[in-house]
């Protein structure tokens, strides 16, 4: 899916310069949602709001309705250390985003290996 060039400037502006807290959400926008409150940040899509609740559907398709306190904006940018599911086998390993263009995600590992994947892929801390 591709995003569009000024949400990508907004999303740039917001990490340069906001708290990275969590904050006003509308339907459409690509956000981190701290999956089932366990303190890792994971890529995707408000569906809709109402009341302090957010539904997210997630970049690896899994949906979830969160609190506005456990959504912040996407923030992700070359350089974010992320973990990412290497191979989509099930193991998480530690690295950086070396590229990053819409949901295809570069990502050079800590061990020295090196991958092309999603975003639905990988999480933060």
């Amino acid at each position: 899916m591709m995003r569009n060039p000024i949400f990508i400037f907004l999303v740039a502006f917001a990490a340069a310069f906001g708290s990275g807290a969590a904050c006003a959400q509308t339907a459409g926008d690509w956000v981190l949602g701290n999956f089932q409150g366990a303190g890792r940040w994971y890529p995707g899509i408000v569906q809709s709001t109402s009341g302090g609740q957010v539904i997210v559907l997630y970049d690896d398709g899994d949906t979830e309705i969160l609190p506005a306190s456990r959504v912040r904006h996407y923030n992700w940018m070359v350089g974010t250390r992320v973990e990412c599911n290497y191979q989509n086998q099930g193991t998480w390993y530690p690295g950086k985003i070396a590229s990053l263009s819409g949901e295809r995600v570069g990502i050079n590992y800590d061990d020295g290996d090196k991958e092309i994947t999603r975003t639905g892929l990988c999480r933060s801390r």
